[in-house]
């Protein structure tokens, strides 16, 4: 039997940096994955797939759209090839798996296939093709991620009644898409199919799109995405889903409680995920989960049983690639004996739709049920030289700053490349920088990131330059 002295099982982004950082500090690693591939739901049928079908709806959106106005002519039109798409997005997932496989042997950990079981604390069976082995590990970490969740009166046939999962690997563009939910992954992939000509319509039990955000991102959002032909019910409640051959029909009630009725040939069921714990038979090794079936965990993201610990999805907290990352890092410094740790509210949020939308720190209406008072800084996108040089003018950069001290409590913009840009907030509240440090911050010209330095003179003075 082979002996480790640090066990994970899971091989998504906490799970393989976990097994990375761990094998940095000398410690022997194994890795278990019950999928062939390596890189959990991010890589294989998340953040990575996603993306690239983002990136390429959106090319090919803007060659229908937007190329003459930039004095590019195509003779004659401009044709999808969906297979050829699909190809690509499979083509950027392989090779980051690989990518992720070429760490792993760099790095000298053991990689096991199989599902990954709890025999007792200290053991850890691996089962594949109905064959078990046996290894034991001093520590274990539990990185074993999350699944779609559904609601419960919702038959997935994973044809037409569908979860993200399947919309990543469609063989035609649905004729009308219904996206039940009006969150990120609902919303980034409803914009996919409505790029390459879906009529795409969101239900949304909630008063508005991406709720955990600031009002207003979620309201701007919603602003572009009705200019690109996206239809929203708000504040209603899907109460039944039905298919009938190719056609999906809807039932639900809106907020006036009357009955609506809404037909598509795709439903994409997007109501957030769950931890995912099955088969990992964590009462053999006496770890407690809670209500919601997440791994119970301390601070220090330790288990009941103190050498068993858990992060990313299947533990509290927002279900983010990154956060799962900090914590598999930090996880594995703990176990070698250093003092890390994480700041979980300045773990940034993003939505990866065009544009883009970003958030780290307090929303304002957390900072106003938290009774703090605070000043508040905008600036709008469409100011900016560089959004009217490349024709991204929505949007806006949104800074919240304490009334007394000045510093920034949260950050908050929509726009081309806040994805990016919301590192640059993030490093500022890392070091408690009020708004008038980022206003001071010289910021290359013509760039987005001059949003941000008015926004914080806005939050600071109430004096932007170019408004």
């Amino acid at each position: 039997m082979s002996t480790y002295d640090v066990a994970v099982i899971g091989s998504g982004p906490g799970g393989y940096v976990a097994a990375i950082r761990c094998a940095q500090l000398g410690m022997k690693t194994a890795i278990i994955e019950k999928y062939s591939t390596l890189g959990g739901t991010c890589l294989n049928v998340g953040c990575i797939p996603s993306k690239a079908l983002l990136d390429s709806s959106h090319h090919y959106h803007d060659a229908i759209k937007h190329f003459e106005e930039h004095g590019i002519e195509i003779p004659g039109e401009v044709k999808l090839n969906l297979e050829k798409m699909m190809e690509r997005k499979s083509s950027v997932v392989s090779q980051t798996c690989d990518g992720v496989k070429f760490l792993m042997d760099k790095n000298k950990i053991d990689v096991y296939e199989g599902l990954g079981s709890f025999k007792d604390k200290t053991h850890i069976n691996i089962e594949k093709d109905g064959e078990t082995k046996t290894i034991e590990a001093k520590k274990t970490i539990i990185a074993t991620g999350s699944k779609p969740a559904n609601l419960p009166f919702i038959e997935l046939d994973k044809e037409r009644v569908i979860t993200s999962t399947e919309a990543l690997t469609l063989k035609e563009v649905p004729k009308h898409m219904i996206v039940i939910g009006g969150g990120v992954i609902g919303l980034e992939l409803g914009q996919v199919y409505r790029r390459l000509g879906a009529e795409v319509t969101v239900v949304e039990f909630l008063d508005r799109i991406i709720p955990t955000m600031d009002s207003a991102l979620s309201k701007e959002l919603q602003k572009v995405l009705k200019k690109q032909g996206v239809k929203f019910h708000l504040s209603t409640k899907v109460k039944s889903v039905e298919r009938n051959g190719d056609e999906i029909i809807i039932k639900a009630d809106d907020k006036k409680d009357k009955e609506i009725e809404l037909k598509g040939d795709y439903c994409l069921v997007s109501v957030g995920r769950r931890p995912y714990t099955d088969g990992l038979n964590a009462d053999a090794a006496g770890v407690e989960l809670d209500d919601k079936g997440r791994v119970k965990v301390n601070d220090h993201l330790q288990t009941n049983v103190d050498n068993i610990y858990a992060i990313g999805d299947v533990v509290r907290g927002a279900m983010l690639a990154h956060k799962a990352e900090e914590e598999g890092t930090m996880v594995a410094e703990l176990i070698a004996g250093q003092k890390p740790h994480i700041d979980y509210n300045l773990i940034p949020g993003v939505v990866y739709t065009w544009p883009e939308v970003a958030s780290v720190g307090k929303t304002e209406e957390q900072l106003k049920e938290e009774g703090v008072k605070y000043k508040e800084g905008k600036f709008p996108m469409r100011a900016l030289g560089r959004s009217r040089a490349s024709g991204d003018i929505d949007g806006l950069v949104k800074i919240l700053a304490d009334e007394k001290t000045d510093e920034v409590l949260g950050v908050h913009m929509i726009g081309a490349r806040t994805a990016d840009l919301i590192a640059e907030a993030v490093t500022a509240m890392e070091f408690r920088a009020s708004a008038e440090d980022i206003s001071r911050m010289s910021h290359a010209h013509p760039t987005y990131a001059e949003a941000v330095k008015e926004a914080a003179l806005a939050a600071t003075e109430n004096r932007p330059l170019h408004i």
